[in-house]
């Protein structure tokens, strides 16, 4: 069995499966909380997610304009793990999601070195969230809500959200915020699992999201950059079923992203417009289009060894990328074997 698919539990506990028909709680409509969430369904569990944001997606999100739309987070997926191997086919066989054939090259110093199209890379139809979509059918899910208090009552759990709306009560919880984030909620009810969610840090990144009057005619379709603030640009349009506008999105490195952490949107997008010409040696062709968006958590940069943190003594897990690995097949592989702690047993390897 895959090491990655084994649910992982904190010293001193071992994994205790809860009973059919007891309820659950997940914090986070990404694609670890979801996956979660689906596979705890699955399990004859009462599930219910919550989540801040107004849709499902996390950092799989798609940002509209109109009618343009950006994949502004994850940019695209691969695939390792025999487990996600047979549910991204399953995936493609429902059109959720397709292969991105698209032209990804090496762009350094302004001259594109060598193309980088080994391995097959997936993404979501129309946009990457359709994923989160998927996975959220037909499950109870509360947008709007950001939960802020985690509290243990009896056996259980009451949730207080930041209106001091108590929720509840469940029988297990399960975060699944970025790893700072978790932190905060997980260190009054379990300080061990909220050091190590405290652990790791967790870098930004500015994306910016930008359409032109014309195409750019630059040859490819994806470009990993070195050398530059920026380090990735993407053609929306390459990908299956976008729109037909020469829509680009841009991620700058994190290294320029913490050091311009608090910048302004509109200038973190003009500035690094700026850097995107100068990187690919473009004309001054101004985007019809332009807007910025902050990822203030983004990318962890020292994931735990750990797949998911799970302590069975108070039915209470932890996942997320910054468990196993910072991949979406990460987020994924976390997200299940968050739900496997919970439900007390070895790897499933699938969720559909």
């Amino acid at each position: 069995m895959n090491q990655q698919n084994e649910p992982r539990s904190q010293p001193g506990s071992s994994p205790i499966g809860i009973g059919k028909g007891l309820s659950v709680a997940v914090i986070g409509a990404g694609l670890s909380g979801l996956t979660c969430a689906r596979a705890l369904a699955a399990g004859g569990l009462e599930v219910r997610v919550f989540d801040k944001a107004r849709g499902a997606g996390g950092r799989m999100a798609t940002r509209r304009a109109g009618d343009l739309r950006f994949d502004h987070g994850a940019q695209y997926f691969t695939v390792r793990d025999d487990g996600f191997a047979r549910t991204v086919d399953s995936w493609c066989r429902q059109g959720i999601v397709a292969p991105w054939t698209g032209k990804i090259v090496v762009v350094d110093k302004s001259i594109v070195s060598r193309e980088n199209t080994r391995i097959p890379r997936f993404v979501g139809v129309p946009g990457m969230n359709a994923v989160c979509r998927h996975l959220a059918r037909d499950l109870d899910v509360s947008y709007g809500t950001r939960i802020e208090i985690l509290n243990r009552e009896g056996d259980g759990w009451v949730l207080t959200d930041e209106d001091g709306i108590e929720l509840g009560p469940f029988d297990a919880v399960v975060v699944s915020a970025p790893a700072p984030q978790a932190g905060v909620l997980l260190r009054t009810c379990s300080p061990d699992l909220a050091a190590r969610a405290a652990s790791v840090e967790m870098a930004p990144c500015w994306a910016v999201m930008m359409t032109f009057p014309q195409s750019l005619n630059l040859g490819f379709d994806g470009a990993f950059v070195n050398d530059s603030a920026i380090t990735w640009a993407a053609r929306d349009a390459s990908k299956p079923e976008r729109p037909d506008h020469e829509s680009w999105v841009i991620h700058a490195s994190s290294k320029w992203s913490t050091a311009h952490l608090e910048m302004e949107p509109d200038s973190a997008a003009e500035t690094l417009v700026r850097e995107f010409r100068a990187a690919l040696s473009l004309e001054s062709v101004d985007p019809k289009h332009l807007t910025a968006h902050r990822w203030r958590f983004a990318l962890p940069l020292e994931p735990l060894p750990e797949t998911s943190l799970f302590d069975a003594s108070l039915r209470l897990a932890a996942c997320g990328d910054w468990c196993g690995g910072p991949r979406v097949e990460g987020a994924f592989l976390s997200g299940l074997a968050a739900a496997d702690g919970i439900l007390g047993r070895t790897g499933s390897g699938e969720v559909r």
